[in-house]
């Protein structure tokens, strides 16, 4: 059934996300035709700027959703019931909270907001904050489909409302150029996406509108402030390391410039997302796995993650180095490039995060919160000190350094060593052995991905996708003959044909009920 519903929800996402990546592109040219490069900076800065402000969610849902997968494995529907409303009162404390926060720096906008002549900024900040507090209000009720695994549901409703917004939004910029009734329509379908959901949920699990009575036992309730304490530190040290590169590039820079990283960041943010969707699903998987199977059982599913997440992220990676330049150069000009030094930056600290998932899937879905808490401050203070000295001298390049060198000097020793210990009960010393052999493999994937990529020069769109194919087909296969021997290729293939296997039964049928 985990892997059922695994792969229902990540069908689900994948198709969602082809969807919203044409929208993207096709609403990111008319935005930048529309309104210029300053808008573009804008949009990226506020949305940075929401960010801090909803650190005061501080992972009180996360650490909600980890006291779940129990009851729910249980059917303990009392004890659901007494979480969810712990929940809800706590998110619309959060949502007071951020919107006060919100309220409090807009005096001080007119300091971050640097070099820029676009009017109503006060304004539009407003609308950002509403779209930024509002799901906070219907969000407890989202997480519990996930928790659920019918993330699926979640994804169709906002694939469905993301197509309407997009089209809408798109309409707004190409026949009046408006920059506030475009975050205006945003707003809206957030909301109502957000009770659609809502609704949903209570018509899928009506025990969830009933009447809770008694508290919380104290366990439980002890349990999750201790998490929520540990979390609220990592997800500040998060934000310090992920959150604040639009802030330093606006403030040491320019707000042009920060509309000039957001294309970059927006395609490596539309790879990243397509993997998500296979991760983003199993999360709730393995998270039941750790609550009910053996170490050993863990650990092998662990290293099927592991191959998993090396190939799509070394795949991505690869592409994204060799196609990036060339796609932005036929999309919107040569006006919008950066240097190959920044994107070399930006990529290795994609591959980098992404090899991290399945590690930390495993720390999170085991509730080990508390004993690394003070580890993204530590990275944060590093990052921060580097990328302030060195964007200041070297510009642009300078604040992704200081992340880089900041991820590989913390969480990149930490979080293994915590999973071998508490989770697994082996040696660390593994997980450097696998990590260093798969990053000799995914060096060797390159030279054969550039190789095979430099025999076309894609000077049109047609030959960039002939590009692409060629480097992504010889990238896999080049995988295929490392690791098909291995146990969780097998695993994988295994997965791969049970998927085929249940798609022909399905096909079948129809074919014969249509002859």
């Amino acid at each position: 059934m985990r892997v059922k519903n695994s792969l229902i929800n990540i069908t689900a996402g994948i198709g969602n996300q082809l969807i919203i990546t044409m929208l993207s592109f096709i609403s990111r040219t008319v935005f930048i035709n529309s309104l210029g490069i300053e808008y573009l900076g804008v949009n990226g800065l506020f949305t940075n700027i929401l960010m801090m402000l909803t650190l005061a969610e501080a992972g009180i849902g996360t650490s909600i959703m980890y006291s779940l997968y129990k009851p729910i494995a249980e059917n303990d529907y009392e004890k659901i019931n007494r979480l969810m409303r712990l929940y809800r009162s706590a998110y619309l404390v959060i949502a007071l909270v951020v919107t006060l926060l919100g309220l409090s720096l807009l005096p001080f906008l007119n300091t971050i907001v640097k070099d820029t002549s676009i009017e109503n900024v006060h304004l539009i900040y407003l609308i950002f904050l509403i779209n930024t507090v509002t799901p906070y209000l219907f969000s407890y009720k989202n997480s519990f489909l996930n928790v659920n695994q019918k993330g699926y549901i979640v994804t169709v409703a906002f694939s469905v409302s993301s197509i309407i917004s997009t089209c809408l939004k798109i309409g707004i910029l190409y026949y009046t150029a408006n920059y506030i009734m475009f975050l205006i329509i945003d707003s809206f379908i957030t909301i109502t996406t957000a009770v659609t959901l809502t609704t949903i949920a209570n018509k899928k699990y009506p025990y969830l509108k009933k009447k809770v009575t008694g508290k919380l036992d104290a366990e439980t309730k002890g349990g999750i402030i201790k998490n929520v304490k540990a979390i609220v530190l990592q997800n500040v040290g998060s934000y310090l390391v992920l959150g604040t590169e639009n802030i330093l590039i606006s403030s040491f820079v320019s707000v042009a410039a920060v509309g000039l990283y957001s294309n970059y960041k927006m395609l490596v943010d539309i790879a990243r997302t397509f993997i998500n969707q296979v991760f983003s699903n199993l999360y709730h998987s393995v998270g039941n796995l750790v609550s009910s199977e053996s170490e050993k059982k863990i650990y092998s599913v662990y290293k099927v993650l592991l191959l998993l997440t090396f190939w799509l992220y070394s795949l991505l990676t690869i592409l994204l180095y060799i196609l990036i330049q060339p796609f932005i150069s036929l999309w919107i000009g040569n006006s919008y490039l950066m240097s190959n030094g920044v994107l070399i930056i930006l990529l290795l600290l994609f591959f980098e995060r992404g090899m991290r998932n399945p590690i930390s899937t495993v720390k999170t879905t085991a509730g080990i919160f508390h004993e690394d808490r003070f580890v993204p401050l530590g990275q944060a203070a590093i990052g921060l000190i580097i990328s302030i000295v060195l964007v200041q001298s070297i510009g642009i390049p300078g604040v992704f350094i200081g992340s880089l060198i900041s991820s590989m000097a913390m969480p990149f020793w930490t979080t293994p060593y915590l999973v071998y210990k508490k989770v697994f009960h082996l040696s660390v010393a593994d997980h450097y052995r696998k990590y260093t052999y798969y990053v000799l493999v995914g060096i060797s994937a390159f030279v054969i991905g550039d190789l095979a990529g430099g025999l076309i020069e894609a000077n049109t769109f047609l030959l960039l996708i002939a590009k692409a194919l060629i480097v992504f087909t010889s990238i896999n296969i080049f995988y295929v003959l490392v690791f098909y021997r291995k146990e969780e290729f097998e695993y994988l293939v295994g997965i791969a044909k049970t998927m085929l296997g249940k798609l022909t039964v399905k096909i079948k049928p129809n074919l014969n009920n249509g002859g």
